[in-house]
């Protein structure tokens, strides 16, 4: 029989962790017919790619996405597609765009422009998760799956202030929850530096992971600090998925801030002792330095409570200015972690407002010398000037953490890209390729079988994923053809927007996104919503 495609004299690394071993691959219909080591493949197809012993392993999955909305604005996708990345998960820290009614809808446009754009004409014509997951299963270029944000569903049901939910509200969100659990999503998220979501407390978490954990879900907690309190904040996320019941996937984990130098190994033990003590847990990280948000997260979240129009308010009392300011610069906000915020460490990585552009690529503390006023007023006026859009790359992380970290038993990769703005977050194009090259070939923090492991196989695991992940004759046809030797990440702080070397070919369900280094035109992506058999395409 003649398959659709012959991957002939590849170095397969199928993602398991088990060694590498040369073989020709068949695909067919989408799915992976034939693994053939005999070095003598008598396999005919339609078309044959020629690896000469280049790495074929499973697409690489994005443990943490923003592309919520511009996987369908800009369907190309190439900043993922030419990763390697055939999988992304949506719906991260707490704030997307299902479930939802329309004064939610109004309110996160404005909210997470920094992370999604509000692109002109866009229709967002959804409601609830199934609807969504049905619009993306009109064309993307990777594959989705969702997590139910927590924020939304509080901004839904309580409201954008800080106050209690009442029992009727927690059980509104319980179903909501339940809905979108059922109709595919894997799991619920939340943003806990981020309002509304931060204004829940323990007993209302446990009271959604404990519907999350019936569900066979997982929970993505951006946890209340990455800063000053981080080691108490993981502890409060394993703790809060313990009393649940529910699997804990610790996304973006970091140990970043100056208190934070040097003590991954705190993180890891205390990740170690609860694993060794029965709680499911998996983390994921990004292999750079800085951080990337919306320049607005550092306020103080009292600040922020009442929505965005009451904030842009306080904005531009000066009472409430020196408050913030002194609470900002003396005492460390909520929203910074707990710690004093540093200008020098703020860097504007986009704008909405054009006339705002000559800001972008300078850290708060230059725009600040360059004017003559305090770095504290810039802050404020690019705030109101860009109608909370501004967003920022955060200079704060220690490379000796990043390391510990990402060689961790229970890591998966995840890039937490932000696609949009002037000056991007370079993970957006180049988080996959830096793993391979720096951190493989370069650095050998982890070797190759393990890092593909890392960013294929134990990501699948935690998603459940029902035939794909893995490079196994039955399997879903998601497939990275790289050179080890010549893979790297182009992208860089000033052009960030640069595709990656070395990844040559990459199919999605069996076809062809990236061809010979060139975007195709493909488009076959499939929502992958969870199932009692696993997570899958409907």
């Amino acid at each position: 029989m003649t398959a659709d495609w012959l991957i002939r004299d590849a170095r397969v690394i199928d993602g398991s962790g088990d060694p590498a071993y040369p073989a020709d691959i068949t695909v067919e219909g989408g799915v992976i017919t034939g693994i053939d080591r005999s070095s003598r493949s008598a396999a005919s197809a339609r078309r044959v790619v020629n690896a000469e012993g280049r790495v074929l392993s499973p697409g690489f999955i994005d443990m943490h996405a923003h592309s919520d909305i511009q996987i369908l604005a800009q369907p190309d996708h190439t900043a993922k597609v030419s990763q390697g990345v055939t999988l992304e998960v949506l719906g991260q820290d707490g704030l997307s765009f299902a479930p939802i009614d329309d004064p939610t809808r109004q309110a996160l446009r404005r909210q997470i422009a920094g992370w999604n754009g509000d692109p002109e004409g866009f229709a967002y014509d959804w409601a609830s998760v199934a609807e969504y997951l049905d619009r993306l299963d009109r064309g993307i270029a990777c594959n989705a799956a969702y997590l139910v944000p927590q924020g939304t569903l509080r901004l839904m049901v309580v409201g954008p202030d800080d106050k209690r939910a009442t029992p009727e509200q927690l059980q509104q969100m319980k179903a909501l929850l339940a809905a979108g659990l059922e109709q595919g999503a894997v799991g619920m998220s939340s943003g806990l530096t981020y309002p509304p979501g931060m204004f829940a407390d323990d007993e209302e978490l446990v009271a959604l992971l404990r519907v999350v954990a019936a569900r066979g879900g997982y929970y993505s907690p951006h946890h209340r600090s990455y800063g000053a309190g981080a080691v108490a904040a993981y502890e409060e996320m394993i703790e809060v998925s313990r009393a649940a019941g529910c699997a804990l996937h610790l996304t973006h984990a970091t140990m970043n801030f100056e208190p934070n130098k040097g003590r991954a190994g705190d993180l890891l033990q205390l990740i170690d002792e609860a694993l060794d003590d029965g709680v499911d847990i998996t983390l994921d990280s990004y292999p750079y330095l800085p951080g990337s948000t919306t320049l607005s997260a550092i306020l103080p979240s009292w600040a922020t409570t009442g929505g965005s129009d009451e904030l842009l308010r306080r904005l531009q009392d000066s009472a409430t200015r020196d408050r913030i300011g002194y609470e900002i610069e003396q005492v460390g906000t909520d929203g910074c972690h707990g710690c004093v915020t540093d200008w020098r460490t703020i860097q504007i990585s986009g704008v909405a407002n054009p006339a705002l552009a000559d800001r972008v690529g300078r850290t708060v503390a230059e725009i600040a010398q360059g004017s003559g006023r305090s770095a504290t007023e810039e802050f404020f006026d690019l705030l109101v000037q860009d109608n909370l859009a501004t967003t920022i790359l955060q200079h704060v992380g220690h490379e000796e953490n990043v390391r510990a970290i990402m060689a961790h038993r229970t890591h998966c990769g995840g890039s937490d890209a932000i696609l949009v703005g002037d000056r991007p977050h370079p993970r957006a194009w180049g988080t996959f390729p830096r793993y391979l090259a720096r951190y493989v070939r370069e650095l050998g923090v982890l070797d190759l079988v393990d890092c593909v492991h890392h960013l294929t196989g134990r990501p699948a695991a935690r998603l459940r994923l029902d035939r794909r992940g893995l490079l196994r004759e039955g399997y879903a046809a998601d497939l990275v053809l790289f050179d080890p030797d010549r893979v790297n990440d182009t992208a860089t702080f000033e052009q960030p927007r640069q595709q990656a070397d070395g990844i040559d070919w990459v199919f999605v369900n069996g076809r062809p996104v990236i061809e010979a280094g060139e975007r195709t035109d493909a488009l076959p992506g499939r929502a992958l919503r969870r199932t009692d058999e696993g997570t899958k395409p409907l």
